[in-house]
């Protein structure tokens, strides 16, 4: 089963709590706070490996979680560090989130990145302790690990990429051209996925895509066309090929114009990045054991419109071997134009979204505020705040990191709700920070 668009629930694993501890012995009853700091919690990653071909691990078990940090312990003891779980992807696996934003691009054999990070350990109340703090009686909670929804999406990583109409031999030649052993029958999408051959010569190997038929409508989705298209976008060398045994039903310069049309507007839909137009192809007149008269007539217009043109039959072989000496020759030349062809170990990229700076932001929400600010989120969510301490130490750092000044120029007023992280806070600011009271009710 080939599965090439799943969606997967990954979640980065929590970090350890520290723990509140202090030295006891004979001589020193009321020693100094020795307690550890939790372990960070495990991250799940990525990772593009060319040992596998598809998404379907993922489509059965579709969630993915690390391990969670140990905490810390008494005499300073550090709490283990959760595993991280590794996933591994095909090559050309692109990640995306909810929203539509690549996280990262896997077009590379060991590409990898984090898709959610593990939670940092909390700290024990030794890593606490200050001058002015001698003998804190409190610690902090291990971070949640990240959590969320992601889509992951193959799109083959190929030297030369087999389109056209359906039926018209796409899978018959690769499997001239290659060991590769597609299904092949005399009905139209007999390929509803994608078929990849290896061609091996003395200097270069190079990867053929077969392509499921496309038709009119593709770039609209029509006929599972992005499905389709989206094998085609990193392929080197277009190979359009041209079924000349079926010309009382379908004219093959009408498939070639609506074939090269369905491929512009795909590329129109995505920006223009992908510049089907300026990569080399070739045109294959197939099936001319069949068709030779109708060849002979395409192929004087085709070449009259510029384009290369060879005459192939995948049932008897003849002008293969013209076609992969052809397509070695192409594959070669655009290796040696692109600085970092398929499959070197040259180093690529991967995308992932910077954290943007720690910026607070306020809201007006029915009930009081909403603060949002990820640094002062997860201080809420690493604070235990059934300790008087610990939230003593929690509001001193949202006042040093300007939470109670953006507060007041938003409006707020002594007394009103605060929601921060899930937790709703009473807003007492600093007499020096500003802010009129809220009107009492009278009774």
């Amino acid at each position: 089963m080939f599965v090439d668009s799943v969606k997967i629930q990954v979640r980065g694993g929590r970090g350890g709590d520290g723990v509140t501890a202090f030295s006891r012995q004979p001589y020193e009853p009321y020693g100094p706070p020795s307690g550890g700091d939790g372990g960070n919690g495990g991250s799940v990653v990525l990772v593009a490996d060319p040992d596998v071909a598809t998404l379907i691990e993922y489509y059965r078990r579709p969630h993915r979680a690390a391990e969670r940090g140990r905490h810390g312990e008494g005499d300073r003891r550090r709490g283990a560090d959760g595993s991280e779980v590794v996933l591994h992807v095909p090559v050309g696996t692109v990640v995306t989130t909810d929203d539509g934003d690549v996280l990262a691009d896997l077009a590379r054999p060991a590409d990898q990145v984090v898709a959610a990070r593990g939670g940092r350990g909390g700290r024990g109340n030794a890593a606490l302790r200050t001058r002015q703090r001698r003998s804190p009686k409190f610690h902090e909670r291990g971070e949640p690990g990240e959590h969320r929804w992601l889509r992951l999406e193959l799109k083959l990583v190929a030297d030369v990429a087999l389109v056209g109409y359906p039926n018209a031999g796409k899978s018959s030649l690769i499997a001239r051209l290659s060991a590769a052993r597609p299904k092949i029958a005399d009905y139209p999408f007999t390929t509803l996925t994608p078929n990849l051959g290896v061609v091996a010569s003395d200097d270069i190997d190079l990867v053929i895509a077969d392509v499921p038929g496309l038709i009119a409508g593709a770039s609209a989705g029509r006929g599972l066309g992005h499905e389709f298209l989206r094998h085609v976008e990193r392929a080197r060398v277009l190979v359009h090929v041209l079924d000349c045994a079926s010309h009382e039903q379908r004219d093959p310069r009408a498939d070639l114009r609506t074939v090269l049309d369905e491929l512009a507007a795909y590329d129109a839909r995505e920006g223009g990045r992908l510049r089907f137009a300026a990569r080399p192809s070739v045109v294959v007149l197939n099936k001319i054991d069949a068709g030779r008269d109708t060849a002979r007539s395409v192929r004087d217009d085709l070449v009259d419109d510029g384009f290369a043109v060879l005459e192939t039959s995948a049932v008897t072989g003849e002008g293969v071997d013209a076609l992969r000496w052809r397509l070695i020759e192409l594959v070669r030349e655009s290796r040696h134009v692109d600085p970092q062809p398929a499959g070197s170990d040259a180093p690529a990229p991967v995308l992932r979204p910077l954290q943007a700076p720690p910026t607070v932001r306020v809201t007006r929400v029915d009930d009081g505020w909403r603060l949002s600010a990820s640094h002062v989120e997860r201080w809420v969510r690493m604070s235990d705040l059934d300790n008087p301490e610990a939230v003593r130490y929690l509001q001193d750092r949202m006042e040093h990191a300007g939470v109670d000044r953006a507060l007041v120029e938003a409006g707020a007023r002594r007394g009103d709700d605060v929601e921060i992280a899930g937790h709703v806070f009473s807003f007492e600011p600093p007499d020096d920070a500003g802010g009129p009271e809220a009107p009492q009710e009278e009774l």
